[in-house]
Formats: structure tokens, C-alpha cells, sequence
């Protein structure tokens, strides 16, 4: 049998906590996506302003850097044609997001779920999630 570490309710909460302060700074309104290890989604918030578009394309992120285990903006370079992952953006239902903002959330060198962030460019999106990343580690204790 497997145990699975995996994230509560309470800490997608400090994650989404992380990136509203962070948009808040930024002055954009952002689409927020925390999902467990296996890509299913915890919590999501849309803030005030942030773009409808952007409400699938971060929970896309936050599946893709959980399952995938790593930043989807790897993928958006290891995808291009005669790379070594062309074409795997179109896998996963379309759900696999090649858009840098999804980062993979990991306590003690283990992966337990994924954060997706959408509504400003790849770049101000990463800037997001890595600050959620680091709100995260901050509040909880929880080492990466």
C-alpha cells in the first residue's frame, strides 16, 4: 500500500493568501489554481478583475506542474519541434500547459501538489506563484 503526502484545504489557502499579496503588490488581479499531487483541484480564487480566460488555463498550470513535476514554463521550451517533448501540449485532454505560472509545490523533497496562476504575462505569472511558493514555506514551516 502507498501513503501519498498530499496538500490540505488549509495550506491551498496560505498558497492563494501567498498569491493575492503578491497580485495585490503587482496591481493585477489574478486567477489562483492549487491542486493536490494527482492534478485534482483544492481551491481556486479568482480575484476582483482577473481575466475569465485565465480561469482554466491556471487550473491547467497547477495539473501540468503537479503531475508533470515541474515549472510549465520548462515545458513550453522542451516542446518546440525536434525537442525532446514536441507535442505534449496536446496530451492530457489539451489540459497539459506548456504557459510559464504553474510551479509544483514540494515539502521535504516531495511533491504534493501544484499551484497555477493566469491573468498577466507567463513572466508576471511565475513572479506569482513563486511568491506563493514562498509564502507557503514561510507560514507553514515546511521546507521545500
Amino acid at each position: 500500500m502507498l501513503t501519498v503526502a498530499r496538500l490540505s484545504i488549509a495550506e491551498a489557502k496560505v498558497l492563494i493568501e501567498g498569491a493575492v499579496k503578491k497580485s495585490d503588490e503587482m496591481g493585477i488581479p489574478m486567477c489562483i489554481a492549487v491542486c493536490d499531487e494527482a492534478g485534482h483541484l483544492i481551491a481556486f480564487d479568482r480575484m476582483d478583475g482577473g481575466k475569465i480566460s485565465s480561469i482554466s488555463i491556471a487550473m491547467d498550470k497547477a495539473f501540468t506542474a503537479a503531475t508533470a513535476r515541474k515549472p510549465t514554463q520548462v515545458y513550453g521550451q522542451l516542446c518546440q519541434p525536434g525537442q525532446p517533448t514536441f507535442g505534449i501540449h496536446i496530451t492530457n485532454g489539451g489540459h497539459f500547459s506548456i504557459i510559464g505560472g504553474g510551479m509544483p509545490v514540494t515539502v521535504d523533497g516531495v511533491i504534493v501538489g501544484g499551484i497555477g496562476i493566469s491573468s498577466g504575462t507567463a513572466g508576471e505569472d511565475v513572479e506569482v506563484a513563486e511568491a506563493a511558493l514562498a509564502h507557503f514555506h514561510a507560514e507553514t514551516g515546511l521546507t521545500a
